[in-house]
């Protein structure tokens, strides 16, 4: 669908409307499976029931919900495509705001509030577009499912994996998945500008370290203490300097920002690189290596009294093909006097930056800003996508927005004061649209 000054200026009204009214629900997701998604669940399919879409709610706990919709495609011999996003957000503690995080008031051209770019956005863009072809009866060459999870803040235990386990015939006939933290801008040193698709993230490997030793008397000499047995362990895995691994989809990136800045491209020493990629080189460093960062810490019940068990919370991070060497390598750190209990194990992703797919997102971030790069990345996160690797689609980060120079847009990601310039949600919104209606 090619649009029209009046249906581009439709999208965009629409768009900013629906992102501010996603912020205004909060459906806040407190992890434990302590969430609240009905709302947003019901918002979201009453939009989309509005335009003649048809939609279920499923709900997988008390008002633990996921929206699933399905729009046919012109050409039924194409897979489908599952296009998703999130409706859960983290939580906001106000006091901190410079504004209320649940109001979604627009201040300084950006629509504010917790969930406006982790991924409130994106499910804005998504609704906007499937609305907008809706109402103007236009229909896609593959057949698109849409789905809203709930949980992803927290795992998807009660969202997408809930999903694929329990309803794998919504992605029947599908080959290929889009969802967020893909497609953004970012201008490098030299001032050139960078598209991110993300074509791979991180597993997760959220760990238990329990340690064991002899309960006493906090006055008494104790060479069997959990809580110190704990603390050395904790120490060691902290200040672990993890070996760098440069992956397939890494080494494409460097090279690329080597190529683009005139930087030469040395694996023995990426800063020369690293620093040209300015407020993002955090993430990117992150993606060099498996990390494993302790996160929680929980042991004793009284000052004079020695406890028997103390106990600490590792959150690993696995780059694709390095899954065994960090679990391997916490045990071995973590020492013969704590155990290492895995508590949640998902896995990394890794797909190809080419193929008709991936051509059609560089083709829709060009006809929006030409001067425009595409690159693809590892994120340092995880998405959705990985509920659907396993069932065979492969997942990519396509919800596009072209970011002023100066925002530090990842800082953003569960951060205070969250926001997304309205103008990049336009943006967003056409460049999705062009994408979709190519797709």
């Amino acid at each position: 669908m090619i649009l029209n000054d009046a249906q581009r200026a439709e999208l965009e009204a629409d768009v900013v409307q629906l992102c501010q009214e996603l912020i205004q629900i909060p459906s806040v997701n407190f992890g434990e499976g302590k969430g609240d998604e009905e709302a947003a669940a019901k918002y979201v399919a009453a939009k989309l029931e509005e335009v003649g879409i048809k939609t279920k709610i499923y709900e997988s706990a008390p008002k633990r919900c996921s929206v699933v919709a399905r729009v046919e495609g012109s050409n039924p011999s194409l897979p489908g495509l599952v296009v998703h996003g999130h409706i859960d957000v983290v939580p906001a503690n106000a006091a901190d705001w410079s504004v209320d995080p649940f109001s979604g008031v627009i201040k300084d051209g950006c629509i504010y509030g917790r969930g406006a770019v982790d991924m409130k956005n994106m499910d804005a863009m998504i609704l906007g577009v499937f609305r907008l072809w809706a109402r103007h009866g236009f229909k896609p060459e593959r057949t698109m499912v849409i789905v809203f999870f709930g949980d992803e803040e927290a795992g998807g235990i009660f969202g997408s994996r809930w999903m694929a386990e329990k309803h794998p015939e919504v992605f029947a006939g599908c080959s290929e998945a889009v969802s967020e933290v893909g497609g953004f801008s970012l201008t490098l040193n030299s001032g050139k500008r960078i598209y991110l698709i993300e074509t791979a993230e991180k597993g997760i490997e959220w760990m238990k370290l329990t340690a064991e030793g002899t309960a006493g008397h906090g006055s008494m000499v104790n060479r069997e203490n959990a809580i110190t047995r704990l603390a050395e362990a904790v120490s060691r895995i902290g200040n672990y300097k993890w070996p760098q691994r440069i992956t397939k989809t890494n080494e494409v990136f460097l090279r690329k920002i080597a190529e683009l800045t005139g930087k030469t491209y040395d694996p023995s020493n990426l800063t020369p690189v690293l620093n040209e990629v300015g407020s993002i080189s955090r993430m990117m460093g992150a993606t060099l290596s498996n990390t494993a960062n302790p996160s929680m810490l929980e042991g004793g019940y009284k000052a004079n009294v020695i406890p028997q068990t103390a106990s600490a919370v590792v959150d690993g991070r696995t780059l694709p093909g390095y899954e065994h060497e960090l679990l391997d390598t916490v045990k071995q750190l973590a020492g013969e006097h704590v155990k290492v209990e895995s508590l949640v194990s998902d896995i990394p992703l890794e797909v190809d930056f080419s193929g008709p797919l991936v051509e059609k997102m560089i083709a829709a971030i060009k006809a929006e800003d030409p001067e425009g790069i595409p690159v693809p990345y590892v994120m340092s996160g995880g998405t959705d996508n990985k509920a659907l690797a396993k069932l065979g689609l492969a997942g990519y980060g396509f919800s596009p927005l072209k970011l002023p120079p100066e925002l530090d847009f990842l800082a953003l990601f569960h951060g205070v004061d969250e926001r997304v310039p309205i103008d990049s949600l336009k943006f967003g919104a056409r460049s999705l649209q062009t994408f979709l209606a190519n797709a």
